[in-house]
């Protein structure tokens, strides 16, 4: 492979624009995890609290979907 190809490949010196920055409102998210919490019946230290709390989504688009109802 030419170095041209290898960049390409590799999306060196490709500007795609700019992102926008936003600001995410931490109580409002804060809040929402909270209800999906008791709505799900997760307690603190379970699995599916961890993956709610903790789950990046933007980063790794992993969403929480919550516990199956048995």
């Amino acid at each position: 492979m030419d170095i041209e190809r290898l960049k390409q490949l590799a999306g060196v010196n490709e500007f795609k624009g700019y992102t926008e920055y936003t600001l995410e409102d931490m109580s409002q998210t804060a809040t929402e995890l909270k209800k999906k919490e008791k709505a799900n019946n997760i307690k603190p230290g379970d699995k599916e609290w961890f993956e709610l709390w903790f789950s990046k989504p933007y980063m790794t688009g992993h969403t929480f979907r919550g516990r199956n109802k048995k």
